[in-house]
């Protein structure tokens, strides 16, 4: 059996990091590893090592700087940034709401890549708490310091940001309520330069006060081709509605992950503080889920795979390391009945000691860091895309997904990863693959490479902005043209 945790099932791992420290991941590298040093019971020699890796990547950069420089002189001037053509734009960012899941968290990031080229972004935010929320003052705050301007969603400043824009981005399917709501009688004049980017598979989005103005938009961008087929035929079928021309764009990983994700030392000092948390040794097998806690992403499932698995190795009287299971995405504040429920099958089955629940975070690198295997078990049609897929490949490691949604166009099955029905039928294929990785050291390292160049080949940033890039052209073109006609 694995070191007994002291991060209980019912409680977060003993060393917390603050959100305003997690944000600072993205900000730069080198702001990524001093994450390691909120840990509480950090060593000495441990904060040696990020120092002296803090002040070699400083180096190499300063090197760099000087090779770039040289290079210039030359008259090479660097790659041109595909959305230089939005330069002095306005762009208005509707988002439905602004929590850690992927829909906003995607947006600001396009915000952010929107701002280093030149154009003037605005954010508005439909749905909003009552009460104070501090992940939302965090994220405002943190886009605020990136030059976007943050309106409120039912101002008069919103409608005349909204009128003068050259570009609507409407984030998800229910920000189409703030259409109506907001604009009233002036959605006639925005609807032909507004871009629907849609993430959502779950049917009770299909709702025709959520969708009535798709038909009717410039364009519509989704994730992945079966995200797309999908909302082609529910809206025809079941709203009796056209959607409008509609571009498939996958998403890349950050160049800030991938610079994590590629360094070896800061890989290594992540896994053992992270491991360290959760009483979890280096020698055992770790295989994380790393989503928000529901239904939907199938975290029950994935808990009875483990255990399966676990009775699989008992049984047969294997000789492999503990293995472990993360469960990244809980919310210690809410305990909603499904983590309960979650909770009380860690319980009943005994397998306390195997078994870490870690509160939902921004910063999914250090996981990803400390863990072996990546288990994306989205239920039902599965995952749009799976953002922490093509992330997980990137620090090489592999997956076992579900075969449904977006991740059927990431993950190649025996390849980069094995694939498992959804559903109880998916339950016990999910703890042979468990049982197959586990038992195979050369299998998980052969799958991580295959599947880090995959990422290499087409899910980066510079990827995914050259995608965006052609449909914002598209879009603008369609608007300009509508505008003087």
């Amino acid at each position: 059996m694995g070191k007994q945790s002291s991060a209980s099932v019912t409680t977060q791992p003993r060393k917390t990091w603050p959100l305003t420290i997690l944000l600072l991941l993205t900000l730069s590298t080198a702001m990524a590893f001093l994450i390691i040093s909120t840990f509480d019971s950090c060593t000495t020699s441990s904060r040696n090592n990020v120092g002296h890796y803090i002040q070699e990547r400083q180096k190499e950069k300063e090197e760099q700087w000087s090779i770039d420089n040289q290079v210039n002189r030359n008259d090479q001037a660097p790659s041109p940034n595909p959305l230089d053509f939005m330069k002095s734009k306005l762009v208005l960012l509707v988002s439905h709401e602004l929590t850690l899941s992927g829909g906003p968290l995607l947006l600001m990031e396009l915000a952010f890549l929107l701002r280093e080229v030149g154009v003037q972004v605005v954010w508005v935010t439909n749905q909003k708490p009552n009460q104070p929320d501090d992940v939302m003052y965090s994220l405002e705050h943190k886009m605020l310091d990136r030059g976007v301007q943050v309106f409120s969603a039912k101002g008069q400043e919103a409608v005349n940001t909204a009128l003068k824009a050259d570009l609507v981005i409407l984030n998800t399917a229910v920000a189409g309520k703030w259409l109506d709501a907001v604009l009233k009688d002036d959605v006639a004049y925005v609807l032909p330069k507004v871009l629907w980017w849609i993430h959502e598979m779950r049917g009770h989005y299909f709702k025709l006060e959520y969708v009535e103005h798709l038909p009717f938009v410039a364009g519509a961008m989704i994730d992945s081709h079966t995200t797309a087929y999908y909302w082609k035929n529910r809206t025809h079928d079941r709203l009796g509605i056209k959607m409008p021309e509609t571009y498939v764009v996958h998403l890349g990983n950050s160049e800030e992950l991938m610079e994590v994700a590629e360094n070896r030392v800061a890989k290594r000092v992540l896994r053992e503080h992270v491991r360290e948390s959760l009483g979890v040794r280096n020698e055992d097998l770790v295989f994380a889920l790393i989503n928000s806690v529901s239904r939907g992403k199938g975290q029950d499932l994935f808990l009875r795979s483990f255990h399966e698995s676990l009775q699989m190795i008992q049984e047969r009287k294997l000789q492999l390391p503990s293995i472990h299971a993360v469960i990244v995405g809980s919310d210690m504040s809410a305990q909603t009945k499904f983590e309960t429920e979650l909770r009380n099958f860690v319980s009943e089955k005994n397998i306390q000691d195997r078994v870490h629940f870690v509160n939902k975070t921004l910063t999914v690198a250090p996981y990803l860091a400390s863990i072996d295997v990546l288990v994306q078990n989205s239920q039902a049609r599965g995952e749009c895309f799976g953002r922490i897929t093509i992330e997980a490949m990137a620090f090489q490691l592999p997956v076992l997904g579900t075969a449904a949604g977006g991740t059927m166009e990431i993950v190649v099955n025996g390849t980069t990863g094995l694939l498992h029905p959804v559903g109880k039928e998916g339950v016990t294929p999910l703890a042979k693959n468990i049982l197959q990785l586990a038992a195979n050291a050369e299998k998980r390292l052969t799958m991580g490479k295959k599947g880090y160049e995959r990422v290499k080949e087409r899910f980066l940033e510079h990827h995914m902005s050259e995608r965006i890039a052609l449909v914002l052209k598209e879009v603008l073109q369609k608007a300009k043209r509508h505008s003087h006609s």
